[in-house]
């Protein structure tokens, strides 16, 4: 699925102090861990494609820590195809801790004071610090009036990144000597939204923290004192960790490091989770496991649900289509359910940049990007298994690609979701109802036979089918009471999101069946177009 991005990935490393470096840890040694980051990160890429970079700790360098950031892939930015530039880079970065970031953003500029970490320099090592921040704030432009507010203030660029990073200056000033779980406290009363954060100050002190409701994951491990943190476990997994070593941090909680000595504390309470659905469905890397529940089997069983709920008729020339790559578990499942073949009928181009990034014609883009086998499409009915449909741009490209180029006789999508029907303000690139697709066809909530059929018309489908919102609680194992599915729903978790759909609705109200991707509601009030240059 081809027009839907996440929005970031965070990576820590630290060696702690031990009489003997972790068998983990590279080559150089322990004071060398930092080297480790480009390889976390590119364990997590799937998150952010558009920048990347890390900030290291090193007490007997001039510069104590310091950031290496640019626009570009993870390989890119660290050159990681010139091994001797490449090199060049690691060791003038050399340290015994290290924080590092991929970046995607829906919005603003892609140049490099954009990309994180953001560090903020000071004469005093206890203000010197650096962070990461995957999330968005839902009441940003709240945060960001009253910053502004005070004085003689000014805030350089259109991002919740560096009004967070104010956040954290404020209450480091107010502090005689670090206090991580103060700080993150005080924090947590102010923030709405998503936001995991890690930290590293020229103290040598790094804390690595989760928001209160868990709406996106957060791994850790820890093996002969050498700790690693990222957005996903598959990083940790392929370093070498043990099974048992990796733990999804806990929401309200943070992994602190401080003279030497790691500790997890809470600093704020999680009376309910709000865990993001789709970071199963279709962001996480597949060979991740997130607060216990395994993003294969999830997959899995979504495809089996399809399965369940299929009526049109089969015969020996019906086959099953994965879009690729994140639909391919949900389709494998269904084919085997229905005994029917699951073949790569769609080949997708992996040297075809992200649609996002060449321009805005999403459908000029998929075509480059698809390839359909017409050896494998011809005469055949085919289930098109999709994991989900957000703005319709890339499915109706391939629905015409598969019956032009590939033959097909028939083309039935099978979506391994509800219909997307409501915005994300928590770090998802859908922020405004007329992007959306399905929201002019299910009419107060209601998904049935009409709306999909007349979807399926305007797709240029013979047939489509969503799963049932029952499907999403039951293929994840957590309640809907844990999850957000504020996008399926239209119900958020929080204040500041709920202001923030009431106000894309009234906007799509105003100027009904749009759906062309505009985004209306920059046009509501001068406050509200910056929601869009927010996102990080």
């Amino acid at each position: 699925m081809a027009d839907l991005f996440h929005e970031c990935g965070v990576a820590a490393v630290y060696h702690l102090p031990t009489r003997e470096p972790s068998v983990l840890a590279p080559k150089q040694g322990p004071n060398a861990v930092s080297r480790l980051i480009p390889r976390i990160l590119l364990d997590i890429q799937n998150r952010g494609q558009l920048a990347a970079g890390m900030t290291s700790f090193n007490p007997e360098r001039a510069q104590i820590i310091d950031t290496h950031r640019n626009v570009g892939t993870v390989t890119e930015v660290f050159r990681l195809n010139h091994p001797a530039k490449a090199e060049s880079i690691m060791k003038e970065n050399e340290g015994i801790a290290a924080i590092g970031h991929v970046r995607y953003a829906t919005c603003g500029k892609d140049d490099k004071s954009y990309a994180q970490p953001f560090e903020r320099h000071h004469i005093e090592k206890r203000k010197w610090f650096s962070f990461g921040f995957n999330g968005q704030l839902a009441n940003y432009i709240d945060l960001r009036k009253e910053i502004l507010s005070q004085g003689d203030f000014h805030l350089a660029r259109e991002t919740d990144t560096e009004t967070l990073m104010h956040l954290i200056s404020q209450e480091i000033s107010k502090q005689q000597t670090p206090d991580y779980v103060t700080l993150l406290r005080n924090l947590s009363a102010k923030l709405d939204g998503s936001y995991n954060i890690v930290y590293l100050d020229a103290l040598g002190g790094m804390f690595v923290a989760r928001d209160p409701l868990g709406f996106r994951p957060l791994c850790y491990a820890e093996e002969d004192g050498l700790f690693v943190a990222a957005s996903e476990s598959v990083a940790l997994a392929n370093m070498g960790f043990r099974e048992e070593s990796i733990h999804s941090l806990l929401p309200g909680h943070a992994v602190i490091i401080q003279d030497g000595k790691m500790r997890v504390e809470e600093f704020a309470p999680s009376p309910r989770r709000a865990h993001c659905f789709f970071e199963w469905i279709y962001f996480a890397n597949v060979a991740s496991t997130l607060d216990d529940r395994s993003v294969y089997l999830t997959r899995k069983v979504l495809g089996e649900k399809l399965a369940q709920q299929e009526k049109v008729p089969l015969d020996e020339t019906t086959i099953v289509v994965p879009v690729p790559d994140t639909a391919k578990a949900a389709a494998d499942s269904m084919a085997f359910e229905l005994r029917i073949p699951s073949v790569e009928g769609l080949i997708r181009n992996r040297y075809v940049g992200r649609t996002f990034i060449e321009g805005n014609n999403r459908a000029d883009k998929a075509k480059a990007k698809y390839t359909p086998l017409r050896e494998v499409l011809q005469g055949r009915r085919i289930f098109l298994v999709e994991d989900t449909i957000v703005r319709s741009t890339t499915m109706r490209t391939l629905i015409s690609q598969l019956r032009e180029r590939g033959g097909a006789r028939e083309v039935h999508v099978r979506v391994a979701c509800p219909p997307i029907l409501a915005p994300c303000f928590y770090g998802i690139d859908m922020s405004d109802v007329s992007q959306l697709f399905a929201p002019k066809y299910v009419k107060n909530g209601e998904l049935t036979a009409e709306a999909e059929a007349e979807m399926a018309a305007e797709l240029g489908a013979d047939t489509l089918r969503y799963l049932p919102m029952s499907a999403i609680s039951e293929a994840v194992q957590f309640p809907s009471s844990s999850l957000c599915e504020a996008c399926i729903t239209g119900h958020y978790p929080t204040e500041a999101g709920e202001k923030l759909y009431q106000l894309s609705l009234e906007n799509f109200r105003l100027e009904p069946g749009s759906c062309t991707g505009g985004r209306l509601i920059e046009a509501s009030t001068p406050e509200a177009a910056l929601l869009h240059s927010a996102r990080t």
